[in-house]
């Protein structure tokens, strides 16, 4: 499974080429049909970490797009001010979040995750029935699973859920994390917020997709691709736009669409990418 868009090198030249019409429809001919907010508290049994996350999310036709934030930094009265808004003002003039929503509704509505699974792609991986332990479990086994290490490799993890450190030692891996919000692991391991320290250690990447949101992704991206080390994004926020830069520096994606597995607790789909460069 393979796909490569080396063309794209950043998010902002991803958002130039959409608003021009060189992956679909042109946005202005498109409008949001929804637009929503989620804030939700979760935490695994055994553990004693809260995770506290915000997502904004735009429907686009038959396909969402999503983007965590930071608390505070857009409030609900962005879905009163922008549904029914033409896409291509919300990918101009909205605050980051909905616009990397807005943008990744646009690419999951041209080019859907599912369709990519019945073409080859990529590969469809169903999390299982049951709790938000098991379910948080399965999906992190399934991104750790797209890394191709040896034993006491060193692997960023910017962005840290305890059961993907768990996942990462399982396979041999050393984690580096790192995090704006957390000071340790579940286990004590620390956690770092220097980012750039950890690009600078790690021999693999695994980077969530909230970095979209915060601005980080491009730094990581042109980290990753001058150190030539393999970076796994897995994006809940903005699957679709990290899928535009496998073979571009993104080397494997876990791409789960919304509705998130942490908002059902049935059978629901991720999938997963791999460039010909990580061993496909």
């Amino acid at each position: 499974m393979s796909t490569s868009n080396t063309a794209v090198q950043t998010v902002a030249s991803l958002t130039d080429s959409v608003l021009a019409g060189e992956h679909g429809p042109l946005p202005r001919e498109r409008v949001a049909t929804s637009v929503f907010w989620i804030h939700h508290g979760t935490r695994l049994a055994g553990g004693d970490t809260t995770y506290l996350n915000q997502y904004v999310l735009v429907r686009l036709g038959g396909s969402f797009g999503g983007c965590a934030f930071e608390a505070g930094e857009i409030d609900p009265a962005i879905c009163r001010e922008h549904t029914g808004a033409p896409l291509d003002v919300l990918l101009r003039e909205a605050p980051r979040p909905l616009r990397m929503a807005a943008l990744d509704a646009y690419l999951a509505e041209v080019h859907p995750h599912r369709a990519a699974a019945e073409a080859g792609a990529a590969e469809q991986v169903i999390l299982p029935a049951g709790t938000p332990e098991v379910r948080a479990t399965a999906r992190d086994a399934a991104i750790a699973g797209l890394l191709d290490i040896e034993e006491g490799t060193k692997v960023g993890l910017i962005g840290v859920v305890n059961p993907l450190v768990a996942a990462i030692r399982a396979r041999g891996g050393v984690p580096l994390p790192c995090d704006f919000n957390l000071r340790s692991t579940q286990w004590g391991d620390p956690v770092t917020t220097d980012m750039h320290e950890v690009l600078e250690r790690a021999e693999a990447v695994v980077a969530t997709g909230m970095t979209l949101s915060n601005g980080s992704f491009d730094t990581i991206l042109e980290r990753c691709r001058t150190r030539g080390i393999p970076l796994v994004v897995y994006a809940q926020s903005g699957s679709a736009v990290a899928r535009a830069f496998l073979g571009a520096g993104v080397t494997a994606l876990s791409a789960e669409p919304f509705p998130f597995s942490q908002f059902s607790a049935d059978p629901t789909p991720l999938y997963r990418y791999r460039t010909a460069v990580n061993g496909a």
